[in-house]
């Protein structure tokens, strides 16, 4: 790691911090050790990561679908393995979860068309930024208004997590 993580329990100012990122999370992962070193940005990233995993209106599988596919993208593996036991517990077959590690969605024939529209989305998002309108208008057609809103912010925000999770080295 590029930036020495703060083991949990070593700074008594940090103990209502850590006690809500552990209950949110389950347990202070390395990337949340690392984030401590900023509070603000530790207890931010926390707040919003739970809103996207927790509060948002996708199903659990199409979430885990576009959270793997940004992590293969940025070549995030500590990110992949992190969400496969999501995806498995939302339903998401081991051959797809697979498939997704594939530079290329075309040869992946088990998508639905809501999935496989999100994946390109994701795909365009993540290499490109800009979004094909024919695609936005597509999904919105399929979609409402909030839950297209929370797809894209899951795909922005999980490119941010893979980001830091790759410039930091965590998890190597």
């Amino acid at each position: 790691m590029r930036i020495a993580p703060i083991t949990p329990g070593s700074n008594p100012d940090l103990a209502a911090l850590e006690a809500r990122i552990a209950q949110a999370r389950g347990r202070i992962s390395p990337l949340y050790q690392v984030l401590l070193n900023s509070p603000p940005m530790a207890e931010g990233w926390e707040q919003l990561l739970s809103a996207v995993r927790n509060r948002s209106t996708l199903p659990a599988d199409l979430r885990e679908l576009v959270i793997l596919r940004v992590a293969v993208l940025n070549g995030a593996p500590y990110e992949f393995d992190a969400h496969v036991p999501h995806a498995r517990a939302a339903g998401v077959p081991e051959t797809l979860i697979e498939a997704l590690r594939l530079p290329s969605l075309n040869a992946i024939e088990s998508l639905g068309p809501l999935q496989s529209s999100a994946l390109r989305l994701t795909d365009q998002m993540t290499r490109d930024i800009q979004v094909d309108p024919a695609l936005m208008h597509q999904l919105a057609s399929s979609m409402e208004e909030r839950q297209l809103l929370d797809l894209v912010v899951t795909i922005a925000a999980y490119n941010m997590v893979s980001r830091l999770l790759v410039a930091l080295e965590v998890g190597h």
